[in-house]
């Protein structure tokens, strides 16, 4: 858990707010005007709300902007005794928009945020208005999955057969460049010691890692499955995919295979916009930030009157 006030000079400006609710302190960005559209940005592995530190001057502007860090992650806390899994981080964001009395949300997701958003709004469909998917899927449509694994997959696989992985991703306070560059991210002008320090001063030590270990294992073992058929059962996957979406995706992702993601999200919203740049990888908003930010910008301004 990083400190409340640290701004890893100066890069990280933003008020620290923290919620109670789910048993642990889980802390949040929430910046711009109270009375505006909310738009929630969500991190994956194993990062936090840092990925988002130039989107949030920016959208702030015009809208709502609230950042939250999972459980284990960022400056949220890391218990010991809790489930690191996709319905439990769905369930901890549920009670976090509960507690602020979010509506017509409009979520931007990247890595684990788009199963979250997609979780969270199958569930929630009243209170969702759009999504914005970076770098990542939702997984409900029929589309035939890779043959093979990515590489991020193949190198998790290894080391978990190879009973390693905890001890690898258990010492993310001294690996994670080397780490966060398997599933890739193109720009290497960003790597300064306090680009560094942002990312892994959240892994002090092995028991802080729980969070990240337990990411990649929850798909590798399949063990979000039954969480997302539940959703499906219960929700309404037609009104869900009515909503406005936008996709935008570094080609040079190796984490989640790029055609199958496109194909993923054309199944889901064969309407909707899809954004490829072909020298961004998994981490986009590392790579390319600005043309992110307009396009999330565009696509808020094209769907503001929209229910």
């Amino acid at each position: 858990m990083i400190k409340a006030s640290e701004t890893f000079e100066g890069t990280w400006p933003f008020l620290p707010n923290f919620f109670d609710g789910n048993g642990f302190l889980m802390h949040y960005v929430d910046e711009g005007p109270r009375q505006a559209n909310p738009i929630i940005l969500l991190h994956g592995e194993p990062t936090w709300g840092y990925l988002y530190r130039k989107f949030i001057p920016e959208l702030s502007k015009s809208c709502r902007v609230l950042v939250p860090d999972m459980m284990g992650f960022g400056k949220s806390e890391t218990p010991q005794d809790k489930e690191y899994t996709l319905k439990t981080h769905v369930e901890n964001l549920s009670s976090l928009i509960d507690y602020l009395k979010l509506t017509n949300i409009t979520f931007v997701g990247q890595d684990w945020g788009g199963p979250i958003t997609a979780a969270y709004s199958i569930r929630n469909l009243n209170k969702v208005k759009s999504f914005v998917l970076i770098n990542t899927l939702f997984g409900y449509s029929k589309e035939e999955r890779p043959k093979n694994l990515s590489p991020w997959f193949q190198w998790i696989n290894k080391h978990y057969q190879d009973k390693t992985l905890e001890g690898i991703l258990g010492e993310l306070g001294s690996t994670l460049l080397s780490v966060m560059k398997i599933p890739n991210f193109t720009n290497n002008n960003i790597i300064n010691d306090t680009w560094i320090n942002a990312y892994s001063s959240q892994f002090p030590d092995r028991a802080s890692c729980i969070g990240a270990i337990n990411f990649p294992l929850d798909a590798l073992l399949n063990r979000i499955v039954p969480y997302i058929v539940e959703g499906i059962k219960q929700g309404d996957l037609k009104s869900l995919c009515s909503k406005p979406a936008l996709l935008a995706y570094g080609m040079k992702d190796k984490a989640i295979e790029p055609d199958y993601a496109i194909r993923d999200f054309k199944a889901l919203f064969p309407g909707s916009k899809v954004v490829e740049m072909p020298n961004a990888g998994h981490y986009s908003q590392e790579d390319e930030p600005e043309l992110l930010i307009n396009l999330i910008k565009e696509f808020m301004t094209e769907n503001e009157n929209k229910l």
